[in-house]
């Protein structure tokens, strides 16, 4: 089997986070931004196996894995508070939104 170069997964991890920063960055609505979120979270996992992979050690994957159930929490909490908040509020501009405001 051959093993791609550790420099293959650094770039794809760096522009998975790239893209991802850019979208939170970039974006009003919420929704993309929450899926932003998600890619920067994807290229830090990327750069997490990569390396795992390089030094052959299964250190990587299982920070991956702990990552993995972590965002798993974290969409079904994030999801749930978009849901709200657009119910209450009739939009997902992140400018719109100061319902934690006093």
């Amino acid at each position: 089997m051959i093993i791609p170069a550790l420099e293959y997964y650094l770039v794809l991890g760096a522009a998975l986070f790239i893209i991802g920063l850019l979208g939170v960055l970039v974006r009003r609505n919420l929704l993309i931004v929450f899926m932003s979120i998600e890619l920067i979270l994807l290229g830090a996992n990327v750069t997490f196996v990569g390396f795992a992979v390089a030094l052959n050690n299964m250190l990587g994957q299982a920070f991956v894995i702990f990552s993995l159930t972590v965002a798993a929490a974290e969409a079904a909490v994030g999801l749930a508070i978009i849901v709200a908040l657009s119910r209450h509020r009739d939009t997902l501009n992140v400018d719109e939104i100061d319902t934690l405001k006093g």
